[in-house]
C-alpha cells in the first residue's frame, strides 16, 4: 500500500509547517537551536565578515536546525517501532544524535577559523 498523497506544492508546503510547527511545540533542542539562530543570524549579518565568511556560518548553523530535525524524526521512528529499550534502538538515536553533535562542532569550528583569519 503506497502512503504518498498525490503531489502538490502547496500541501507539501503545509506538510512542511506542520512539521515545523510540532518540532517547536514538542522538541526542547530543536526550540534552543532556532532560538539562537533568530538571535545569531542578525549578528552574523552585522558584523564585518565577508560575504562568504558570512554564508558559510548561516549554512553551517542551518546545518545544525536540519539534522537536528532528521534526529527527531529518527527519535519519532525508532519510538513508534518500539518502546521496549533495544539495543539497535539506542544505536539509532545515539548516532542521530552524534550527528547533530558533529553538526554543531563543525559550525563551531567554522567560528574559529574565520575569528583567526580575521585577527
Amino acid at each position: 500500500m503506497n502512503n504518498k498523497p498525490k503531489y502538490s506544492i502547496f500541501k507539501n508546503a503545509k506538510y512542511a509547517l506542520d512539521g515545523l510547527v510540532h518540532a517547536i511545540r514538542t522538541e526542547s533542542s530543536f526550540k534552543i537551536e532556532l532560538f539562537f539562530a533568530v538571535l545569531f543570524f542578525p549578528i552574523i549579518y552585522i558584523l564585518p565578515f565577508e560575504l562568504m565568511y558570512k554564508l558559510v556560518l548561516i549554512v553551517t548553523f542551518m546545518m545544525i536546525l536540519i539534522v537536528e530535525l532528521l534526529n527527531s524524526a529518527i527519535e519519532n521512528v525508532v519510538d513508534l517501532v518500539t518502546q521496549e529499550r533495544h539495543p539497535l534502538a539506542k544505536s539509532a538515536k545515539d548516532i542521530a544524535a552524534t550527528a547533530v553533535f558533529f553538526t554543531v562542532l563543525l559550525h563551531l569550528l567554522c567560528w574559529i577559523v574565520i575569528g583567526f583569519k580575521l585577527i
